[in-house]
């Protein structure tokens, strides 16, 4: 345990936070950005899409009920480190598998506590995105400063190719209805289990897989996952879903699966001043006029100019906080993506009906 060892949290715009070490004593970096979620760090920690974040939990309380092994989205914790007011060294829940230290020194993960999230969310607000670093072993402003200035930034910045799977494998129900390629960018765990538990046998395929080799499974469609990182650089990507979407099977697209869908489409994709990231944030469906509180984590959103100014696009669903782009369609086909996650995990179930429609889709394409 590290419950009074000192750390460091440094921004890039200098601005420095004093408090106590968490998880593995080290250094790390990345871009900062904050999560509004109440509950669900666990899952939230191990979804692929947060990989090279450090983030802040704005959340007063984090580990207080442990960790379950259950309760996961990937292999490992991914996210870069961990910035919250109060960490538990201790838990209360009794179905609980372990400490949420214990499961951050196994995956080296570093973190900082006991600093005043409040201003510091306040501060990223105001100045945007930006990168930063802790550090629990380097104390000297002046040497952390030189290290963060080696962090890349996260525009431009592939990822994907760090936790998409490199061998494709198989997921399947008793009795299975369809079948789904998923092209994995970082896929959630519980995308794979939102398509099982709705009848699909689902072969999940590596990034950098051919069309052929979707095909070779003869499914009856495809589904592209969520991810981080900069879409707008991954151009292998953005070619392959372009011939996903000129062929006439279904298409369904989350999160970063969304971006490359529209950049495929010859829209843009911009890198938002802070993002969303959390379980409440609102969504308006456009074609059934119903709101939609929704689970979000992404840091680039489709441009609305580009969006507007294409014909064959149409626009879904928009985040009512800032009318950003939500979701899109194809015109004339059976394909669709959204900016936020249905899945949820953590999060609410508002928008699970999209597996459903997607579901439908593949029932409709085999009709035929």
């Amino acid at each position: 345990m590290n419950e009074h060892q000192p750390a460091i949290l440094l921004l890039e715009d200098g601005t420095v936070f004093h408090g106590v070490a968490i998880g593995k004593i080290g250094t790390t970096g990345g871009e900062i950005a904050f999560n509004t979620g109440m509950t669900g760090y666990q899952e939230v920690f191990t979804d692929p899409s947060y990989l090279g974040q450090l983030l802040i939990m704005t959340t007063s309380h984090i580990g207080n009920y442990g960790i379950q092994h259950e309760e996961i989205e990937s292999d490992s914790i991914k996210i870069a480190g961990l910035i919250t007011k109060k960490f538990s060294q201790g838990y209360s829940r009794t179905l609980a598998d372990g400490s949420l230290q214990e499961l951050m020194e196994k995956n080296g993960t570093v973190g900082i506590s006991d600093i005043d999230t409040r201003a510091l969310v306040r501060h990223i607000r105001n100045k945007g995105a930006m990168n930063a670093i802790i550090s629990s072993e380097i104390l000297d402003i002046v040497q952390l400063k030189s290290k963060l200035s080696e962090i890349p930034s996260m525009e431009g910045l592939e990822l994907s190719s760090q936790v998409s799977t490199k061998v494709a494998y198989e997921v399947c129900p008793k009795d299975a209805k369809y079948r789904v390629s998923l092209l994995d960018f970082g896929v959630k765990k519980n995308i794979i289990r939102c398509l099982v538990d709705r009848g699909c046998h689902v072969k999940v395929f590596p990034m950098n897989s051919t069309k052929d080799s979707l095909d070779s499974f003869q499914p009856d469609g495809y589904m592209l996952s969520n991810g981080p990182g900069d879409p707008s650089v991954m151009l292998e990507s953005i070619s392959l879903v372009k011939e996903i979407s000129n062929d006439n099977k279904p298409v369904f697209g989350i999160c970063l699966g969304h971006q490359i869908l529209g950049l495929s489409q010859g829209l843009k994709t911009i890198k938002m001043f802070n993002g969303h990231r959390g379980v409440n944030h609102p969504i308006l469906n456009l074609k059934t006029g119903k709101g939609e509180i929704t689970s979000q984590n992404h840091g680039f959103v489709l441009s609305r100019d580009s969006v507007e100014a294409n014909p064959n696009i149409e626009i879904t669903h928009e985040h009512l906080n800032d009318k950003t782009i939500a979701g899109i369609a194809i015109k004339g086909k059976a394909i669709f993506s959204v900016q936020y996650h249905p899945e949820a995990s953590a999060g609410p179930h508002d928008s699970r009906y999209l597996f459903d429609n997607f579901i439908s889709n593949l029932q409709q394409s085999k009709n035929k």
